[in-house]
C-alpha cells in the first residue's frame, strides 16, 4: 500500500476508519506500534493520532483487531471458534486457555456446558458488549481430562453420594447403591463417572472403583492425593510379575562388552533414607595433576526394553512421585531398589561418563562407556558434610578444604571426597561466571511418627555435600547433550530429548526491576542472556541476609519460566548451558531412560530417531512432572494442616508470604507452616489489592500489608479435609 501524500490534519472518523482497515488488511501478519501506524498514515497532529487510537480500541473491542500490547495492534485473523483447555474456578469465574495464543478467555458458568477442570473444549466467541470483558461459550467437550474423582462417601437409606475433594468440582456425584463396592459413610473412595451431565439431565452418576478407607488415616489420605491427580497408588500385578522374572545376573557377555571399573574407588552419596541409588562417583589419580572422575548411572535401559510391559507402565508414569512420607516409584521395586540400584558391595551395570580433569576442574578428555562397577561405600549427605567440615571446609563459602598437612585428612575416603569437592567448586564457580542463575531454595521436610503423624517440620537447605553431587551430574548432563546437539555448520543434529529453560518473562522482569528500586537495588533487564542473569545474581547477593531477601527472591522466581523437556533445543537459561539434557536419573525419570537408549543407538551408528514421536514423549513427561509436583505440594499442605491441628488459638510471629485480593498468606517463622488471613478478618479498614506492588492498602488509614512484612497471627482453624490453615490477626499485629 502506497503512503498517503500530505498531512491528514482534518481527517474524519469514517475516512480514518477506512484507512486503518485498508492498512491492516494489506499487512495481515504484521504487528505495528502506534508510532509506525502514525508515520505510515501521515497522522501528524495530536487530535488525528488520538482519533486513530480511539478507532483502533473500538476495532479491538469488536475483535477486528488484536491488541498485542498497550501500544501495538495487528489484524485479528483468528476465527471465532477456538479449541483449548477449560479452567474451572470455585468462584465460577471460569476460563478457557486457547491452544494458539494462550491468553485466557472468560466463560460464565451458564455457558460452560458442564465442562470440568482440564477438559479440552471447543468454544465460540460471543459478541462483545461495551465495557465488558471478552467472553466465550463452550459448544463441545472434545476430551474429558479425568473420568475418576476422589472424595468422601455419604450413604443414606435411599441414595449415595460422593462429595469430591476438589474445590473446583461443581456438584456431588450420585452413586447407585449397587455400585458402592461396600463403601460406607465417611470413607474416602475413588469413583468413575458413567454418566456426564447434559441439558436433559444435569446429574453426574458414577460407580465406586476403589474404597480407600477411613478419612484421616495417613495411608488413605496419601492415596487420595495420588488418586485425585490420576496418579497410581499401587503397581499393576502383571508389571510386578514381569519385574520379578528379571534375574539381574551379570553375564560373561556383559563383562566382555563393558569397561571394568570394579577396582576403582567408587561410592554413592544420597539422602539418608534413600533406597534407589541411580548415580555413583568414582575417582582415580592419573598423575601430573590429573584425575579420572567417573559419573556412573544405573543402566536401566539394559533391563527395561522398549515396548515391554514394564516400559509401557514407566511411560505412563514418566516420573517417580515424592510425597511427604513415601515415594511412588516409576519402576517396580525389584528394579528401582535392587537390580538397578547401585548398592554398596554389589556388582552393577552402569552407563558412565568418564572425565579426565585437572586441578582447576578443566575437562581434558572424556568418554561415554557402558561399564560394570562396584560401589565401595554408601554415603549419606550428612556423613560427607561432616567429613568435609572436619577437614576445614566452611559450608556456603565456596572455598575447598585447606591442604592436608603431614597427617593427611581424617575420615573414610576423605582425600577422594575433598578432591571431588574441590573440583565441584571449580565447576560451580565457572558456571556462575558464565551466567547461571543463583537460586538456593530451601525445601520443607517433616519428621513423622510410626503412624505418619508429623511431629516436627523444618526447612532443609542444600549444603556443600549436595552441591558436590549436583555439579558432577550437571557436567555429565551437559556433556552428553553437547555430544549430540553440537554439530558442525551445515550438519543436522540427531534427535535427543533436551531439558530446556527459556529466558524470564520480560514484563515480569520489568515489574521486578521497578519493585526493587524502593529497596535501593538495581536490575538490568535488557542485553544478552548472560548480562541479565549476572545482574540477577548480583541482586541475590546484594539482598542476601536482608529483611527483604525472601520477598525479592519470591518476586524474582515468579519471573522465571518453567523448565521442560523438548527435542527442540533452546538451551537452559537458568544453568547458562547451550545444551543440556537429563541423563543421570533413569530410575526415577523416564526422559533419562530415553536419552540412554538414544545414546546407545547413536554410539552403535544408528540413524536419528523420529522427532515427532520423541516430542510427544517429552510433552507427556513435562506434564507428568508438573502433576507429580502438584501432588507433592498437596501432601505438604496436608501434613502442615495436620501438624497445626492441635495448636488452635496459639499465637506466632510470621511474615507475609503471599498477597491476593481475598487475603494475605502468612508463613510462621518458627515452623514455616503457611496459612491465610482472610481480608474479612482485616476489619480495621477497607483494603484494596495493589497487584503491581504486591500489597494490600487501607483506604482510610493507608496502612499497607506488604509481601515480606513481619506480622503476629493467631491460628483460627485447621481444616484437614480442605488442606487449609486459617489465621486471624493477633491483637498486637501492628
Amino acid at each position: 500500500m502506497a503512503k498517503n501524500k500530505g498531512s491528514h490534519t482534518r481527517v474524519g472518523k469514517k475516512q480514518l476508519s477506512e484507512m486503518l482497515q485498508q492498512f491492516f488488511m494489506h499487512h495481515p501478519e504484521e504487528t505495528y506500534s502506534l508510532k509506525q501506524i502514525f508515520k505510515t498514515l501521515r497522522l501528524d497532529t495530536h487530535p488525528a493520532k488520538m482519533l486513530a487510537v480511539d478507532i483502533m480500541e473500538d476495532m479491538a473491542w469488536d475483535d477486528y483487531l488484536s491488541k498485542v500490547s498497550e501500544n501495538s495492534f495487528r489484524l485479528n485473523t483468528k476465527g471465532q471458534v477456538l479449541t483449548g483447555r477449560f479452567l474451572r474456578k470455585p468462584n465460577g469465574k471460569n476460563s478457557v486457555i486457547p491452544d494458539e495464543n494462550g491468553k485466557p478467555v472468560f466463560v460464565a458458568e451458564r455457558n460452560s456446558m458442564f465442562a470440568f477442570n482440564g477438559d479440552r473444549v471447543q468454544v465460540a466467541m460471543m459478541a462483545r458488549r461495551r465495557n465488558h470483558i471478552k467472553e466465550a461459550m463452550v459448544t463441545k467437550i472434545i476430551e474429558r481430562a479425568h473420568d475418576s474423582f476422589v472424595g468422601k462417601l455419604l450413604v443414606e437409606r435411599d441414595f449415595a453420594l460422593l462429595v469430591p475433594d476438589s474445590r473446583t468440582f461443581m456438584q456431588d456425584i450420585i452413586i447407585p447403591k449397587k455400585k458402592l463396592k461396600g463403601g460406607k459413610t465417611g470413607e474416602k473412595a475413588v469413583v468413575k463417572i458413567v454418566q456426564w451431565p447434559s441439558a436433559e439431565n444435569k446429574s453426574i452418576i458414577g460407580e465406586v472403583v476403589d474404597v480407600l478407607g477411613k478419612m484421616g488415616d495417613n495411608d488413605v489420605e496419601m492415596h487420595a492425593i495420588l488418586a485425585q491427580y490420576g496418579l497410581p497408588y499401587k503397581y499393576p500385578k502383571n508389571v510386578e510379575e514381569a519385574a520379578n522374572k528379571i534375574s539381574g545376573e551379570i553375564t560373561e557377555q556383559d563383562y566382555k562388552e563393558r569397561e571394568d571399573f570394579r577396582s576403582v574407588t567408587t561410592f554413592t552419596i544420597d539422602p539418608k533414607d534413600a533406597k534407589d541409588f541411580d548415580d555413583a562417583l568414582s575417582i582415580k589419580p592419573l598423575g601430573k595433576g590429573l584425575w579420572e572422575v567417573g559419573v556412573h548411572i544405573a543402566d536401566v535401559s539394559h533391563y527395561v526394553t522398549e515396548g515391554s510391559v514394564i516400559d509401557k507402565e514407566a511411560v505412563k508414569r514418566a516420573t517417580s512421585v515424592y510425597l511427604v512420607d513415601r515415594t511412588i516409584p516409576m519402576l517396580p521395586e525389584r528394579l528401582c531398589n535392587f537390580i538397578c540400584s547401585l548398592r554398596p558391595d554389589e556388582e552393577k551395570l552402569a552407563y558412565s561418563v568418564v572425565f579426565d580433569m585437572d586441578n582447576e576442574g578443566q575437562v581434558k578428555r572424556w568418554r561415554l562407556v557402558h561399564t560394570v562397577i562396584k560401589s565401595d561405600r554408601r554415603f549419606a549427605y550428612e556423613e560427607v558434610q561432616d567429613i568435609l567440615e572436619r577437614n576445614g571446609v566452611k559450608d556456603g563459602t565456596g572455598e575447598p578444604a585447606p591442604d592436608a598437612g603431614k597427617d593427611g585428612y581424617t575420615g573414610e575416603y576423605a582425600l577422594e571426597l575433598i578432591t571431588l569437592d574441590r573440583l565441584a567448586k571449580k565447576l560451580r564457580k565457572a558456571r556462575f561466571k558464565n551466567g547461571a542463575v543463583k537460586f538456593d531454595r530451601e525445601e520443607m521436610r517433616f519428621e513423622t511418627d510410626e503412624k505418619g503423624k508429623p511431629i516436627r517440620c523444618y526447612f532443609k537447605k542444600a549444603k556443600d555435600a549436595n552441591k558436590l553431587i549436583e555439579e558432577f551430574m550437571l557436567l555429565a548432563n551437559r556433556t552428553v547433550a553437547e555430544s549430540i546437539g553440537k554439530v558442525k555448520k551445515g550438519e543436522k543434529a540427531k534427535t535427543l530429548p533436551y531439558r530446556i529453560h527459556d529466558m524470564p518473562d520480560p514484563t515480569k522482569l520489568e515489574t521486578l526491576r521497578e519493585f526493587i528500586v524502593r529497596f535501593g537495588y538495581k536490575l538490568k533487564t535488557g542485553g544478552t542472556k548472560g548480562e541479565v542473569s549476572r545482574s540477577l545474581n548480583r541482586l541475590m547477593d546484594d539482598c542476601n541476609g536482608s529483611n527483604e531477601q525472601k520477598l525479592i527472591e519470591s518476586v524474582a522466581l515468579r519471573a522465571m519460566m518453567k523448565a521442560k523437556y523438548s527435542v527442540h533445543n533452546i538451551g537452559h537459561y537458568g544453568l547458562a548451558f547451550d545444551y543440556y539434557t537429563h541423563f543421570t536419573s533413569p530410575i526415577r525419570r523416564y526422559p533419562d531412560t530415553l536419552v540412554h537408549r538414544l545414546l546407545t543407538r547413536y554410539q552403535a551408528g544408528g540413524r536419528s530417531a523420529n522427532k515427532e514421536r520423541y516430542e510427544e514423549l517429552c510433552k507427556h513427561s513435562s506434564d507428568m512432572e508438573q502433576i507429580a509436583q502438584n501432588a507433592e505440594r498437596d501432601s505438604i499442605k496436608y501434613k502442615m494442616v495436620e501438624f497445626m491441628a492441635d495448636k488452635i488459638g496459639n499465637e506466632y510471629d510470621a511474615h507475609i508470604s503471599g498477597i491476593t485480593p481475598y487475603g494475605i498468606y502468612c508463613e510462621i517463622d518458627e515452623n514455616h507452616c503457611e496459612g491465610m488471613v482472610s481480608i474479612h478478618d482485616l476489619n480495621d479498614d477497607y483494603y484494596d489489592f495493589d497487584e503491581r506492588n504486591y500489597c494490600l492498602v487501607g483506604r482510610r488509614h493507608r496502612h499497607r500489608y506488604q509481601l515480606g512484612d513481619s506480622v503476629r497471627i493467631k491460628v483460627a482453624k485447621a481444616n484437614i479435609e480442605k488442606k487449609q490453615l486459617d489465621f486471624v490477626p493477633a491483637s498486637d499485629i501492628r
